[in-house]
């Protein structure tokens, strides 16, 4: 395995023409060719335009398909992995990308921790805000990620399309991926399914993170920590033994992988509850 922090062929997919003006020309399609290697491959698909709140924005997506038995790693990969990397530079008509995570799962790394990430089919949700919302948007996207098995392979894909803001047949695999983002919410705001409160706990030198979470008794669960920079490194934490029922669970992790030099009080964590049904993002401050 490699331990995080975070050959490539070019397909050009043929859905965009520059002009010699520098403009755009194209007739988009609904998605790119898939671009990979021999057990992962990634594409762009396209969707609708979305109007929120006087904000429009184009929906897409990064669709990554994996042999089975592989995965690849969520933004935070746990104690071993890679996150992946998106650059976006080169893409036309284009003022902002945002990417939304899915709710990902645990794995066994085999070698004692877990990490975190997806198998199977996956698509990143995008959200891409355009300099002229009327106008064709040519999305490039430059991506670094990892495949593994019993061993890791690198993957980097380039891959292009062009974004009409048309629906396409790719809605609702868009919908249904977004349907998966954690909800963000504040720390106690559901009673029902939500992190109730966090707090440190110190012996002596020893110092661990206590966690008290709202959910349905039996209900599978998992959560996840991040901290305030990618260089926090924190454990996954563990459902601790005898402090569930009456829709009641604790998790705990130690404050282990800090930088150096890092200030535990104060610092925000990023906490991301997990169950079949639903998930939520949480920010909390450590006391």
């Amino acid at each position: 395995m490699m331990h995080h922090p975070s050959a490539t062929r070019l397909k050009v997919a043929a859905i965009a023409l520059f002009c010699a003006g520098g403009g755009l020309s194209a007739s988009a399609q609904d998605a790119s060719p898939w671009n990979g290697e021999v057990h992962a491959e990634a594409r762009l698909i396209a969707g609708g335009a979305v109007k929120t709140a006087g904000t429009e924005w184009k929906r897409a997506g990064i669709e990554i398909r994996l042999d089975p038995g592989w995965k690849t790693y969520w933004r935070y990969p746990g104690d071993s992995g890679v996150p992946p990397t998106l650059d976006f530079a080169g893409s036309e008509n284009v003022e902002s990308v945002t990417a939304l995570w899915p709710a990902p799962e645990r794995f066994d790394d085999g070698a004692g921790g877990h990490s975190i990430g997806y198998h199977g089919d996956v698509v990143l949700p995008l959200r891409i805000t355009a300099n002229d919302a009327s106008k064709p948007t040519l999305l490039h996207v430059t991506m670094g990620y990892a495949a593994c098995s019993n061993i890791c392979v690198p993957v980097q894909a380039q891959l292009d399309l062009t974004l009409s803001g048309k629906a396409s047949t790719e809605e609702p695999a868009l919908v249904a991926a977004e349907a998966r983002v954690p909800r963000r919410v504040t720390l106690g705001a559901n009673r029902d399914f939500g992190i109730a409160s966090v707090h440190r706990e110190t012996d002596g030198a020893h110092e661990r993170v206590v966690v008290d979470v709202a959910a349905p008794d039996g209900a599978p669960l998992d959560l996840f920590v991040e901290g305030p920079t990618p260089e926090w490194a924190l454990p996954l934490p563990e459902p601790v033994v005898g402090q569930s029922g009456a829709g009641k669970r604790q998790f705990a992790f130690d404050l282990d992988g800090l930088p150096q030099g890092a200030q535990t009080q104060g610092a925000m964590l990023t906490f991301t509850l997990v169950s079949p049904a639903d998930a939520i993002e949480v920010k909390a401050r450590l006391d």
